[in-house]
Order: structure tokens, then C-alpha cells, then sequence
């Protein structure tokens, strides 16, 4: 099938226009990461980065609300990293992440299924220690093994404390009485799905980096879009019915773009070949891209 082809006008740039290949300097550079063989559940999130890239075509590089063009951020695309699931993937992702924000401000890395929270943030942060991770997740990701249910485990094992993590949107029976004790063990912060309802996502994106902000100097976001109700994210496997809305994982790329100690973000979990006729939670993954940039542009 042939792609419709979008019409053209000069007066209403188009968001994809704003990504140039492999600029040595940027404010934002993008990755693809398209990670999907320890997937618990068997997905084609591989071939998500491509689409997401697809649907920045169909937004525009202004936010009226906030009076932010994105023509005044330095956009660069990286591309994707080749096969990086594994130890021998991980290996291909630490050598064209080491580094890298030392050239960029900041990076998104475009999943891929969970596990690549894990190759990317250890890959960009050696040294952990100082680092903060914030997930906006539906599930603690704290299991035993190498797998998408595991990123958050993994990084407490290399070096992570887990006092630096705080977990947005975590989900009543999404996850075990053992591993919710042991994300109390480590010391992790959770701000739970029923929280939110009493709390709205800003003051949440607050109250995590107020937690962090004495202890670390760099962060970490994973923007797991399965922490969506399941209506709205079809295309992710372990949403749940009654997770946290679009707009409010969309405030979150925002707040998480205006903080400057955010380096780095990941989207995750979206599976392509699952989503809905109207690729609604592609399009989503897109503009959480477009909302963490507006956010950097707000600094």
C-alpha cells in the first residue's frame, strides 16, 4: 500500500523536518533503540522508531499554549543502533552511547521494548552513583533475569542506589506483593497510580525531582507508555484499564524536558503491528518527543 503523500506548506513546518542527520552539536539528538527479543510477551516494538519518526510528521514545531517553536531548538537524528538486544547488543549500544552527551544536551532514545532503560542509562552514566532515574511506568520492572520486566533491578545491580529512583504510576495488581517489598527494601519512591488521582502529574513530577535534586546531578526519565490506560496506548501489551491518561504522560515529557539536570529519555513498550487503525498510540509516542522538546526549549 501506497502512503499518502501530506500536503505541503511553508507556513505550517512540519516536526520531522526539524530532526538533521548526525549533527556533531545539538540540543536534543535521537536514537533508535529497537530492542524486543527479552520481551516477556512477544512484540514488534523493534519496529517502532520508524514509525514513531513517521508521526512527527504530523504535528507541527509549535505549542501554542507555551508561545514555543521548536525551529529555535538544534535537532539531530542519530539513527538506530543495530540488533542491540543481549550482551552483545549491549555492548553495540554502550559504543555509540559513550559519551554522547558530551556532543548533545540532551538525548531521547526511542524504544524498543523496557529493557533498553537499562543499555541506555548505563551506557550514558558509567558511574551511577549520582545519578537519578524517574520511571513513569505501570510496573516496578524490579525482576530477576535479563528480560523488559527487569531495566530498573538490573541498574540497582550495576550501581544505581535505590534511593535515586522514583516510580510514577505504578499500578494495583500490575504487580507482586515480592517485588513491590522489594522496591520498599531498596528504597525506591513510589508515587502509585491511585496517587494520581488526588494528585495532579505536575505537582507528581515535582514532588520526584524535590526527592532527587539533593542527590544526584543528572537524571534519567523512562517514559513507559504502558503506564496509560489501555484504551488510549492499544498498542502496548501491559497497559492496564484505568492507567493514567495521554495528556497527562504528555505533561510529564514536558516537566521532564524543562528540568536541567534531565539528560536523557526513553519511550517504551509500544508494539507498532498492535496498534489501533488510527495509530493513536504511535502518534502519542510522537508527541511525547515534541512535549520533552518544548520542555528543553522552556529552560
Amino acid at each position: 500500500m501506497s502512503k499518502i503523500k501530506l500536503p505541503s506548506d511553508r507556513l505550517w513546518p512540519r516536526a520531522s523536518a526539524l530532526f538533521k542527520p548526525n549533527l556533531k552539536k545539538a540540543d536534543i539528538a535521537l536514537v533508535g533503540v529497537p530492542a524486543h527479543k527479552s520481551s516477556i510477551s512477544p512484540t514488534s516494538a523493534h519496529l517502532t522508531p520508524k514509525a514513531i519518526r513517521e508521526a512527527l510528521a504530523k504535528y507541527s514545531s509549535y505549542a501554542g499554549s507555551k508561545d514555543i517553536d521548536l525551529r529555535g531548538v538544534n535537532f539531530t537524528d542519530l539513527g538506530d543502533i543495530t540488533n542491540p538486544d543481549g550482551a552483545e547488543g549491549k555492548k553495540r549500544v554502550n559504543k555509540k552511547l559513550a559519551g554522547v552527551l558530551d556532543n548533545y544536551q540532551t538525548l531521547v532514545a526511542l524504544g524498543g521494548d523496557n529493557s533498553i532503560t537499562f543499555s541506555v542509562a548505563s551506557a550514558l552514566f558509567p558511574d551511577l552513583s549520582r545519578v537519578g532515574v524517574v520511571t513513569l511506568d505501570a510496573h516496578h520492572d524490579l525482576r530477576d533475569g535479563m528480560s523488559n520486566g527487569s531495566p530498573v533491578w538490573r541498574l540497582i545491580q550495576a550501581g544505581l542506589p535505590g534511593k535515586n529512583i522514583v516510580q510514577i504510576g505504578i499500578s494495583d495488581f500490575a504487580n507482586s506483593r515480592e517485588y513491590t517489598q522489594r522496591a520498599l527494601e531498596q528504597g525506591i519512591y513510589i508515587i502509585s497510580r491511585d496517587q494520581l488521582r488526588r494528585q495532579s502529574m505536575k505537582d507528581a513530577m515535582k514532588e520526584a525531582f524535590s526527592v532527587l535534586n539533593r542527590r544526584v546531578d543528572e537524571i534519567f526519565v523512562d517514559l513507559d507508555v504502558d503506564v496509560c490506560d489501555r484504551s488510549v496506548v492499544p498498542a502496548c501489551p501491559a497497559s492496564v484499564p484505568g492507567g493514567i491518561s495521554a495528556d497527562e504522560l504528555r505533561q510529564a515529557a514536558f516537566y521532564a524536558g524543562a528540568n536541567s539536570k534531565v539528560r536523557a529519555v526513553d519511550i517504551t513498550e509500544i508494539d507498532v503491528k498492535k496498534d489501533s487503525p488510527d495509530q493513536r498510540t504511535i502518534r502519542l509516542a510522537a508527541l511525547l518527543v515534541l512535549e520533552f522538546a518544548a520542555g528543553v526549549a522552556s529552560r
